[in-house]
């Protein structure tokens, strides 16, 4: 397992713990987040916890990362499968996607959604 693998893991691990400061401390301050609920991308970790804190008031997300791959530009792929429920526990949505990010000097510089995520269609 490389030393991105391991990171993004902790990611994934604090993001479903709604470890948001443990998270954040892994992140660039100017990261590019993708923003799946409006399909854009948002900038500085500020503004990660800002939306971040607004998702988890509206829904209920889960992430699990399924398999890691290098891509040709040396970011990490990630096959994870979400789960968005909403505050009552009611699925919402239930897909496999991949999630692209790249890391530098142990932090992420970028995140994004790879390929279509139905995430910005769900109703909250």
């Amino acid at each position: 397992m490389t030393s991105d693998e391991q990171l993004i893991r902790r990611l994934y691990d604090g993001f479903n713990q709604r470890d948001m400061e443990g998270v954040l401390v892994a992140l660039a301050d100017d990261v590019a987040w993708a923003n799946g609920m409006e399909g854009t991308h948002i900038h500085g970790r500020d503004a990660v916890r800002e939306y971040w804190t607004y998702q988890w008031s509206v829904i209920d997300p889960s992430v699990e990362p399924l398999s890691f791959a290098q891509s040709d530009d040396g970011s990490t792929i990630v096959e994870v499968h979400q789960i968005v429920r909403d505050l009552q526990g009611q699925v919402l949505l239930d897909e496999v996607i991949h999630h692209a990010f790249v890391v530098q000097g142990g932090r992420v510089q970028r995140f994004d959604i790879v390929g279509p995520s139905e995430l910005k269609n769900v109703s909250y």
